[in-house]
C-alpha cells in the first residue's frame, strides 16, 4: 500500500471554495477501487494549510487516480487559490488496518 501526504498552502481568500473543491474530490476519490483512504486534514493553528492523506491499494491507483474528470477538476479550480506549489511525501505503510 502506497500513502501519499500532499501538503498545500491556501491564499487565505480561497479556504472556502478550497475547501469545497476538495471535499468534492475526496467524495468522488474514495469511490475509485484504488482507493483506500483519502482524508482532508486542515492545520488546526493555521486554517490555511491543509494535509490530504491518499492511501491507494496499488502502485499504480496514483495514476489512474490523476486521469480521472474529478481529479483534473480539483487540479485546475484549486492551482490559482494557493500561496505556493503543493508538496508531497510518499510512504510504504507499515501498520495500516482498515
Amino acid at each position: 500500500m502506497l500513502i501519499v501526504q500532499v501538503f498545500v498552502h491556501v491564499k487565505p481568500e480561497y479556504v472556502e471554495a478550497f475547501m469545497a473543491a476538495t471535499l468534492d474530490n475526496a467524495t468522488h476519490s474514495v469511490q475509485e477501487p484504488g482507493i483506500a483512504r483519502f482524508d482532508v486534514l486542515q492545520q488546526h493553528d493555521d486554517p490555511t494549510r491543509f494535509t490530504l492523506v491518499e492511501a491507494y491499494r496499488t502502485d499504480d491507483a496514483p495514476a489512474a487516480h490523476k486521469a480521472t474528470p474529478h481529479y483534473a477538476r480539483w487540479r485546475d479550480t484549486v492551482e490559482p487559490m494557493m500561496a505556493a506549489p503543493r508538496t508531497n511525501v510518499k510512504y510504504t505503510a507499515v501498520h495500516f488496518p482498515d
